[in-house]
């Protein structure tokens, strides 16, 4: 795999870094025996940030990825991988 910048690389990095620090919350929610329905509210508030900041990914995926497959004559090579990475991430 090569090594690139993404124009949203910084946002997606700070997205990663809450969603990280909301986690450790939501384990230490967990150890201290809070309420189930509040853990699981937390857990619903991760999954959408983790989405939020996969539609930065893809968005930038689609904009400078795809204009570099096309460019270098790869956009077989891109669609497929494309699809098995949104199979993956769609389950």
């Amino acid at each position: 795999m090569q090594n690139h910048t993404h124009a949203h690389q910084k946002q997606v990095t700070n997205r990663l870094s809450r969603i990280e620090g909301h986690v450790r919350s939501i384990k230490q929610m967990a150890a201290e025996g809070r309420d189930c329905p509040e853990i699981l509210l937390q857990i619903a508030a991760a999954r959408k940030a983790l989405d939020n900041a996969a539609k930065l990914i893809l968005k930038d995926h689609l904009e400078h990825c795809l204009i570099h497959a096309v460019n270098e004559g790869k956009q077989e090579k891109f669609l497929k991988d494309l699809q098995e990475a949104i199979d993956h991430y769609i389950k």
